[in-house]
């Protein structure tokens, strides 16, 4: 099987605009394993391109003027648990800590994860909370897409042939933010159901976003929207009965599935509680910092 080995973004760039058939590979950690399992098949014409050279997609950018922090396409999981972005992105850093094993997360790129488009990406959860957005780049120019329209269906995503995410581009907020998730056991799990919250007290937003509960990773909309009009971003607080109405639109926007992992009962049940305790605890922490 041949394999290239671009060595910047031109070359990448180059290389997808004059071969047809091309498979990118970064880290691996899903590509092999659904080679190893049968899901994943290699045509005898396919193109195996090496990313591990291109320094660009493993770059950290934080540009305080535009108030957005860069994360190049290569950034490893274990880069994403130190500053600048643990203290700038903790919901982030929060979920890349539940990705797999340290071998996994040495090994493994946010980019490779959003490409996969799973439902059950922590990391795409995370950043749909974020409301980050992707760079797309090809000969063509670049494109820019929000995380939460990049995945179309489980596994499926919006990507043109010759196209690859160059960069992962999240808006630098202030407030608090925070994700959790729920498995068959405590570590190295795919997720049954996880959450992401976002609370701006910059801009009096939250934003709610539902992972392992739909075809892709959910941004709950009207939950979110409601939750952000009944705190008292004053005081950070809110009602419990509001607190219980959010919860109910949460479960309400959660679109789960029966499978070998988890029922569609449980998992609209637990978003639920995962909501209700993200937002308590973000209220509780903004309230100190009155």
């Amino acid at each position: 099987m041949p394999v290239a080995h671009p060595r910047s973004i031109g070359e990448l760039t180059e290389l997808l605009d004059e071969e047809s058939h091309t498979v990118l590979l970064a880290g691996g950690t899903d590509f092999m394993v659904g080679l190893n399992h049968g899901s994943t098949r290699l045509a005898p014409d396919d193109l195996i391109v090496d990313l591990r050279l291109v320094a660009e997609l493993s770059t950290v950018e934080v540009d305080y003027q535009q108030q957005v922090l860069r994360l190049g396409a290569g950034v490893r999981w274990d880069d994403l648990l130190t500053a600048p972005i643990a203290e700038i992105a903790p919901c982030l850093s929060q979920a890349a800590r539940t990705v797999g094993s340290h071998q996994i997360r040495t090994a493994g790129t946010i980019g490779g994860n959003l490409a996969t488009a799973s439902p059950a990406g922590d990391g795409v959860c995370a950043l749909v909370a974020l409301d980050a957005t992707l760079v797309l780049t090809s000969s063509r120019g670049q494109r820019t897409v929000a995380v939460s329209e990049f995945a179309i269906a489980p596994k499926k995503n919006v990507l043109e042939r010759d196209e690859f995410i160059e960069r992962v581009d999240i808006p630098i907020t202030e407030g608090w933010q925070g994700y959790s998730k729920i498995g068959t056991r405590n570590a190295m799990v795919i997720s049954v159901a996880g959450v992401a919250v976002v609370l701006s007290s910059e801009s009096n937003t939250c934003r709610i976003a539902l992972g392992s509960v739909g075809p892709t990773v959910i941004l709950s909309t009207e939950a979110s929207q409601f939750a952000g009009t009944t705190i008292n971003w004053e005081i950070a607080s809110i009602t419990s009965a509001d607190l219980e109405t959010v919860v109910e639109m949460t479960r309400a926007s959660a679109t789960p599935i029966d499978d070998h992992r988890s029922t569609a009962a449980y998992r609209k049940h637990a978003v639920g509680v995962l909501t209700k305790r993200l937002i308590e605890q973000g209220l509780t922490t903004l309230r100190k910092s009155l």
